[in-house]
């Protein structure tokens, strides 16, 4: 088994994605860069994640999913919860700037490519 490439932090990123077949690729190209990675098919779910296991380095949320709480909040409240994390937020149907991310972190417009993905979870702060 490779080694996992740490994240400056040295922890695992979370994948928040509701299509299956979506999170398997993000978390293919994650694993394929020799991240250690998590995954959540909702916002929901992704918060009972952090809860538990709180020493996350990267949430990497897709924005439109079901439950109570969408991928934005998400971030929102993981930036003020726990503000070591980085933050990347996609969509497919929805266009953000950059700045409209909390706590400096980065939007990325589905479809992506491996790289987007790494070098966004990179410039993340």
């Amino acid at each position: 088994m490779p080694k996992k490439k740490p994240l400056p932090s040295g922890l695992p990123i979370l994948v928040v994605e509701d299509d299956g077949l979506v999170r398997m690729v993000a978390v293919d190209m994650l694993e394929d860069a020799g991240f250690e990675v998590l995954e959540a098919g909702s916002a929901d779910a992704a918060w009972a994640i952090l809860e538990r296991t709180p020493a996350v380095g990267a949430l990497f949320t897709d924005i439109d999913m079901p439950g109570s709480i969408d991928g934005l909040v998400l971030a929102g409240r993981v930036a003020e919860r726990w503000p070591h994390i980085r933050l990347v937020v996609t969509s497919g149907g929805r266009g953000l700037c950059d700045r409209e991310v909390p706590d400096h972190g980065r939007f990325l417009l589905k479809p992506y490519l491996r790289g987007q993905l790494l070098q966004a979870i990179a410039a993340a702060a």
